[in-house]
């Protein structure tokens, strides 16, 4: 469903918060207009919207004065395969004592074409709790089981014992693949925990038909040696645990009580056909450079980063087809642009240089990000730090600062000095469950050693702000309704452009280079 778009003043009108604003925060959501409006079809990575966005995002820069830093301009190719379930001819069932049991898929499971799939699989089930591998924690859910030619079914959380950050990092894909590869899995079946659940299962469903992407270069692939990802629904999983003597609600009350889950064969196997329609695409990095003043810094960059990418179009919620990620993450592109455009009607030029990217493919698994970090179009070494902007919800007035990476590395001081100075408190993630310190592009840069952080509005638990932003992620999170209609406060959005520009200055100004925290496990990624 096309929707009419809003006039500038009806759009004003709907935002809260607009007393006293300077032009720069309407610039900001003029922004927010441009690049989550209908015409842009909701930004796919590799669709023409897309290539309009990236479009728009480089005109921007070059207003603002910035250096091209693409390739041969302000764009960077990127080039990815493409991946379609043929849903009609793939197929899940589990095999039970002889009797062969079909599943639904849509709504009993998923089979994930992120991995690109084997056409048959055929393989034991193995329950492995939490599943992980983590020999320097003293965790071991793999103990007393065989993965061998297995498939590991695991539940989508990681024990309350590992800090936020490790939480996120061990529990993500690409390392959970490590350790099941090194037992000799061949797959997995991982079931979300409904308590950590952004997406309702009834409305996730609906994009295990869109294209799936993973980047061509196959030095970059996460899941090497993977034959099958099947997603779970959380509602239906007592038909995996079937004869084993466990109920998953079992599993669900040590998981929420911090307690070891048990690790299980489980009498059944997983049959599973996949048929899949393959494609190349090319999307678009779009980088830009404020050239540094020190002669003898300038050429050291500090990475101002947002995702420019979202859903695109896909299955109706109410009728409309078009998820148009206003807020996730026009909301942060627009921030990144009006931090480069205040920075040169200003003058202001810091010692190092602050380079600006754009970045694809977030929503397909932060594949732009990981693209530009394997293949920067600046020497490697020379990127000392990343700030990372990705829907940083402006819902309510900030207050405090919600800091991912607060204490991995020293960037913390200067989060931690900036907040000061504007006046906001700072937290550490307060739901690390919600593994966001590794869902958004910051996290490409960590994997590269660089010191990293990403910023959002906060809020403390049992809030009303804490169910405001609860309630926007049930509702509007990765829908149609993250679109210009929403209610957001143009004056928090305001006071976040200032953080992430005083901060973005304030490391480009230093005289050393941002280091990680001894005690931070991310330091091993250090070049």
């Amino acid at each position: 469903m096309m929707r009419r778009m809003m006039t500038t003043a009806a759009a004003v009108a709907m935002l809260t918060g607009v007393v006293g604003l300077r032009a720069d925060a309407k610039r900001w959501w003029s922004h927010v207009e441009a690049l989550a409006s209908d015409g842009m079809e909701g930004r796919n990575t590799g669709s023409p919207g897309h290539t309009r966005a990236a479009d728009y995002v480089a005109a921007q820069f070059k207003s603002d004065g910035l250096e091209p830093a693409g390739a041969g301009g302000y764009i960077q190719p990127v080039a990815f395969k493409t991946r379609t379930i043929v849903e009609a001819r793939s197929s899940l069932a589990l095999v039970r004592s002889g009797k062969t049991e079909t599943l639904t898929l849509g709504e009993d499971a998923n089979i994930s074409v992120r991995v690109d799939p084997a056409p048959s699989v055929d393989a034991p089930l193995v329950f492995v709790g939490y599943g992980l591998n983590i020999p320097e924690r003293n965790i071991n859910d793999f103990a007393g089981v065989s993965l061998t030619g297995a498939m590991v079914v695991y539940v989508s959380s990681t024990p309350r014992s590992l800090p936020g950050p490790l939480q996120a990092h061990f529990g993500s894909a690409a390392e959970r693949w490590k350790m099941y590869k090194a037992a000799g899995a061949i797959g997995t079946i991982s079931i979300a925990n409904p308590k950590s659940m952004d997406i309702p299962w009834a409305r996730s469903t609906l994009a295990r038909l869109a294209p799936a992407m993973s980047l061509a270069d196959p030095a970059l692939d996460d899941a090497p040696g993977q034959q099958l990802s099947v997603t779970w629904n959380p509602a239906h999983a007592d038909k995996l645990l079937a004869g084993s003597g466990h109920t998953f609600q079992e599993m669900l009350d040590l998981v929420d009580a911090g307690k070891p889950v048990p690790s299980f064969a489980l009498p059944a196997r997983l049959k599973a056909t996949t048929t899949v329609e393959r494609a190349d695409v090319v999307s678009q990095n779009v980088a830009g450079i404020l050239r540094g003043a020190d002669p003898a810094r300038r050429n050291e960059f500090v990475v101002v980063s947002a995702h420019l990418d979202h859903l695109g179009t896909g299955g109706a919620v109410k009728g409309d087809t078009i998820y148009n990620g206003a807020m996730d993450n026009a909301s942060g592109i627009a921030a990144i642009l009006e931090v480069a455009a205040s920075l040169h009607e200003s003058g202001v030029r810091p010692a190092r240089s602050i380079l600006f990217v754009a970045v694809t493919g977030e929503e397909k698994g932060e594949l732009g990000s990981r693209y530009f970090a394997a293949h920067p179009t600046v020497p490697r070494a020379s990127m000392v730090a990343n700030v990372n902007t990705d829907m940083f919800l402006p819902l309510f007035p900030l207050k405090t600062l919600m800091v991912l990476g607060l204490d991995e590395s020293d960037l913390g001081q200067d989060i931690r000095a900036t907040a000061k100075q504007l006046g906001l408190s700072v937290q550490a993630d307060p739901e690390p469950q919600r593994n966001r310190f590794v869902r958004s592009d910051q996290y490409s840069f960590v994997k590269a050693g660089i010191p990293a952080l990403a910023m959002k509005v906060g809020y403390e638990a049992n809030t009303p702000e804490a169910a405001t932003a609860a309630k926007w992620t049930a509702e509007r999170y990765h829908a149609p309704s993250d679109d210009l209609t929403q209610p957001i406060d143009l004056s928090a959005a305001e006071k976040y452009v200032d953080v992430v520009r005083t901060v973005a200055v304030r490391i480009a100004n230093r005289a050393d280079r941002p280091k990680w925290n001894d005690a931070s496990f991310f330091k091993r990624f250090a070049q």
